[in-house]
C-alpha cells in the first residue's frame, strides 16, 4: 500500500495475494515522471496531468514490489498502459483515489480494476448499463442492502471486466455485452447485513515505490457517465464521459460491504492459448465512500501428463 490514510487497504482486500498493488487517497504533491511519460501528458489540463501522475506513481510502486526495474510505462493498445514483458496490470482513478494492481503473466491471464465514488449513477445511466435479468437482480439487491449503490457497483464490474477482457486482447466490449451475477453472505468474514465486519484484510508489504514516479490513464472514474448511443470502451479512455454526481446524490452513510461477482461475456473469448474464459470472477468492495471491483483470471495450470505404466510379463 502506498500513500494516503494508513487504513485504506482496498485494492489488498479484492485482489489475490500474489497480486501487487499500490494505491494513494488524496493528492500526494508534484510527481516526477519519466520525460517519455510527461511527453503523453504536454497538452493536458493540470487536474489531469495531476491524476495521470499519480496513478503512473502507483503502478510504478506496484512494478517494484513486483521487483521490475522502473522505466518509463507508456500507453499500449487503446490507449491502455504497455506493461513490461512478463506482467499484466490495470490502473484505475477516481476523485481522491488512484490505484494499480499488477501481476507476473506467468500465473496471471488478465487483470481489472475499477474504483468508482459510492453514489448511484445519474438519472437515466443505469439503462445503458443494466440489461436482461440484471435490473431485477439490482432491484432485489437494493431491497436487502439499500444503502449500496447497486448501479453504480454493475458499472465498476463491467470495467473491470472490459479491462480484463482487452488487455487479453479481446474484442470491443459493451456493457450488453457481459451479464453479471452477485453473491451475497458472510463470504470472506465479510457480512453484508452489518458494517461491523469491515475490510480488515493484513497488508500485503509493498516495496517503497522506486525512485522514477510514474503515469495513470483516461479520464476520471469519478466523472464517467456512460453514453447510450456507445456500448464500446476502453480500459483507460471510454467514450461515455463520466460526470461528477450532484452532491444531492450522493450518499451520507458509509457503509461497509463486499462480496463477488461472476461475469458470463456472451462474445467469443480471445484466442490463447490458453483461451480466456467466458465466465470471469471478481470481488468488490464499499467502503470509506469509494466503491472498488476487481477481476483477476489466474493462468490455468498444466495438467501432467500420465503415461500408462508398462505391462510386466
Amino acid at each position: 500500500m502506498s500513500g494516503g490514510r494508513a487504513d485504506a487497504r482496498l485494492l489488498g482486500a479484492v485482489l489475490p495475494g500474489q497480486v501487487r498493488w499500490a494505491e494513494e487517497s488524496g493528492e500526494p504533491g508534484p510527481v516526477w515522471l519519466f520525460p517519455e511519460e510527461e511527453a503523453l501528458m504536454a497538452r493536458a489540463a493540470p487536474g489531469r496531468r495531476r491524476e495521470f501522475a499519480t496513478a503512473r506513481l502507483c503502478a510504478h510502486r506496484a512494478l517494484a514490489a513486483l521487483g521490475v526495474a522502473a522505466a518509463p510505462l507508456l500507453r499500449g493498445r487503446r490507449g491502455a498502459p504497455a506493461w513490461p514483458a512478463g506482467t499484466v496490470g490495470s490502473i484505475t482513478h477516481c476523485a481522491g483515489y488512484r490505484g494499480a494492481a499488477v501481476a507476473p503473466a506467468a500465473r496471471f491471464l488478465a487483470l481489472g480494476i475499477d474504483a468508482e465514488p459510492h453514489a448511484p449513477l445519474p438519472s437515466g445511466v443505469g439503462e445503458a448499463v443494466a440489461f436482461g435479468p440484471e435490473p431485477a437482480r439490482l432491484r432485489a439487491l437494493a431491497a436487502r442492502r439499500p444503502d449500496i449503490a447497486w448501479d453504480r457497483l454493475l458499472f465498476s464490474a463491467k470495467e473491470s471486466v472490459y479491462k480484463a477482457w482487452s488487455g487479453y486482447g479481446g474484442t470491443w466490449l459493451g456493457f450488453e455485452d457481459a451479464e453479471v451475477w452477485w453473491t451475497l453472505g458472510t463470504d470472506d468474514g465479510w457480512d453484508l447485513s452489518t458494517r461491523a465486519r469491515a475490510a480488515e484484510a493484513p497488508p500485503r508489504a509493498h516495496a517503497p515505490g522506486p525512485s522514477a514516479r510514474a503515469r495513470t490513464p483516461g479520464p476520471s472514474p469519478s466523472a464517467r457517465t456512460p453514453d447510450p448511443s456507445s456500448h464500446a470502451r476502453t480500459p483507460e479512455t471510454p467514450p461515455r464521459a463520466r460526470t461528477t454526481d450532484p452532491p444531492s446524490r450522493a450518499r451520507t452513510e458509509r457503509p461497509w460491504a463486499s462480496g463477488r461477482f461472476r461475469a458470463r461475456i456472451v462474445l467469443s473469448p480471445p484466442a490463447g492459448p490458453p483461451a480466456l474464459p467466458r465466465t470471469l470472477r471478481g470481488r468488490w468492495l464499499v467502503r470509506d465512500g469509494l466503491l472498488l471491483t476487481a477481476v483477476a483470471v489466474p493462468r490455468p495450470v498444466p495438467t501432467p501428463h500420465r503415461t500408462a505404466p508398462k505391462e510386466h510379463r
